[in-house]
């Protein structure tokens, strides 16, 4: 058998909705032709849609190594990066006090990575949000909206953004005017 008759078993089990078989072919085509970077991308796609993350990263830097000029496989690459990023943010924001600091820091960093990772922009407006820096954390909600208007958590975070900036506006309009 060669790489692309794995590669079509491969497709033919993801059909099925078996992404571990899948992902076995996927192997299985690498190990036939291990420089074929399109092998490696098409493994780290299921990879990762299956929450193998490191293996998704590994597949996902061959590939790029493979073929430096294909704007795919370095996508493909950041993407993953950028969810291994919400990983550790997620353990950041998680510890008792939560580092928010450094969880904005290396979740801007996941947005320049993947910019249409709605789940990084809930995290920087929810980080923002419980720094009380509302205007950020409003941005941000809006902006994961905007690629997906229905989400509920988005709509959520936006509105309790909004309410507390209406609280804060009006603490500061009742301490003026004593």
């Amino acid at each position: 058998m060669d790489g692309e008759s794995c590669i079509k078993k491969a497709y033919e089990a993801i059909l099925n909705g078996d992404y571990e078989q899948a992902i076995g072919w996927f192997e299985q085509a690498i190990e036939l032709e291990p420089d074929h970077a399109s092998h490696h991308y098409k493994c780290s796609i299921t990879c990762l849609r299956s929450g193998k993350t490191q293996k998704a990263l590994h597949h996902a830097q061959r590939a790029a190594a493979l073929d430096p000029s294909s704007d795919e496989f370095r996508f493909q690459l950041q993407t993953v990066q950028a969810k291994l990023l919400v990983r550790e943010v997620e353990a950041l924001l998680g510890r008792t006090p939560p580092d928010t600091e450094s969880a904005i820091e290396k979740l801007k960093y996941a947005a320049s990575l993947d910019p249409l990772n709605v789940e990084v922009l809930l995290l920087l407006g929810a980080a923002y949000a419980s720094q009380n820096r509302f205007g950020e954390a409003a941005e941000y909600a809006r902006e994961a909206m905007k690629l997906d208007p229905h989400h509920s958590a988005a709509q959520r975070l936006l509105a309790d953004v909004n309410r507390n900036m209406r609280g804060t506006f009006r603490t500061i309009v009742r301490k003026k005017r004593r």
